[in-house]
């Protein structure tokens, strides 16, 4: 593409109005604060230079693409919750980055249990924690944010239960749902229909990362055993027509995050990443970014993705931030004016 096209094509991107459903605070976190917190609170790291700290919290270009290198990335992000201090401005950053983005909606979720786990705080603390910062950020900013908290599927069942919990308190602070998330292949059907039933029953939504690491199964698991609402990521999908036709009957939306499934590798080449024909077969396909930080992307890098390497055309691409809108875990009359503002917004792009 020529350069004067590129630099428009980016220009309309960045001005698109968005909305992120698929974005992990713990993956969230900037470079430069990640240095920042890590002088200031002496923790051990093995370097305090930005660059250096790269390949241990991101992935790089020279870096073999795999689901559990991915996973390791946390290992090291996790030890940057070690104040309220900390773990206030990640949330107000992370909020803030999404905003000069232009999202407008943002469903940041986040995992009460490993903001807890570095200092042993409280979970009701923590969660309490990232909830006033984000909700504070979001007023500054003017974006529209509500929460979700995720549960790993080696989560104890006591334990998820109490996350689930806590989820169910605070729905009048904006936490409107509950995620599964982690190894798909080594714990492929956590015992959670009860407590996800529970979950439902209370007001709350339910996503869950399937098709992901496994194949079509786990979203098949998800949907009839777990409840889900959304899937988080289902490139795998495609491997069983029963589970496409499942999704496109029951308009269950997608989460698809296309530089995280190639980083993790379930997909070879974008080129291949399968979003585009779920979008021709009239799945409800949503575009999000997973893991800022660790893809080292925006919102607006994965429409250019999208573009550039899926194929989708900008008609296409309002008709995905339409869908997002559609599938956000509001209520109806919330999602309808969500739906209507964004609407009315990119009636203004070309297409």
């Amino acid at each position: 593409m020529a350069a004067k096209p590129a630099r428009r094509l980016l220009r309309t991107l960045q001005a698109l109005p968005k909305v992120d459903l698929h974005r992990h605070l713990e993956g969230s976190l900037r470079l430069s604060t990640l240095a920042e917190v890590a002088r200031a609170h002496g923790l051990d790291l093995p370097s305090y230079d930005v660059e250096a700290l790269r390949p241990y919290v991101q992935m790089t270009k020279d870096e073999e693409p795999d689901f559990h290198t991915f996973l390791r990335k946390f290992n090291l992000l996790r030890r940057f919750y070690s104040t309220r201090e900390a773990i206030e401005r990640v949330a107000s950053e992370a909020v803030a980055d999404a905003a000069q983005d232009n999202v407008r909606y943002l469903e940041l979720r986040f995992s009460p249990i490993a903001l807890a786990d570095r200092q042993g705080f409280p979970m009701a603390d923590v969660t309490e924690w990232v909830l006033g910062a984000a909700r504070a950020a979001a007023e500054a900013h003017g974006i529209q944010v509500r929460f979700i908290t995720t549960i790993t599927r080696d989560t104890p069942l006591e334990v998820a239960q109490e996350v689930v919990h806590l989820a169910a308190r605070y729905q009048r602070e904006g936490v409107v749902g509950v995620d599964l998330a982690g190894d798909e292949v080594n714990y492929p059907r956590p015992p959670l229909e009860r407590t996800f039933r529970w979950a439902k029953e209370q007001g709350l939504h339910i996503t869950v990362h399937a098709g992901e690491a496994t194949g079509p199964a786990s979203i098949r698991e998800a949907l009839v055993h777990l409840g889900a609402d959304r899937i988080g990521h289902g490139v795998r999908a495609v491997e069983d027509p029963a589970v496409l036709e499942m999704l496109r009957e029951r308009q269950v939306p997608l989460e698809m995050c296309p530089t995280s499934n190639l980083h993790t590798g379930v997909v070879k080449a974008i080129g291949t990443h399968p979003s585009r024909l779920y979008y021709q077969m009239g799945i409800l396909v949503t575009l999000n970014t997973d893991d800022p930080s660790i893809s080292n992307v925006t919102l607006t890098d994965e429409y250019l993705v999208a573009v550039q390497g899926i194929g989708f055309t900008l008609r296409e691409l309002k008709d995905l931030i339409l869908n997002a809108a559609r599938a956000a875990f509001l209520p109806p009359e919330e999602k309808e004016r969500l739906w209507q503002t964004l609407s009315g917004e990119l009636a203004g792009f070309p297409a």
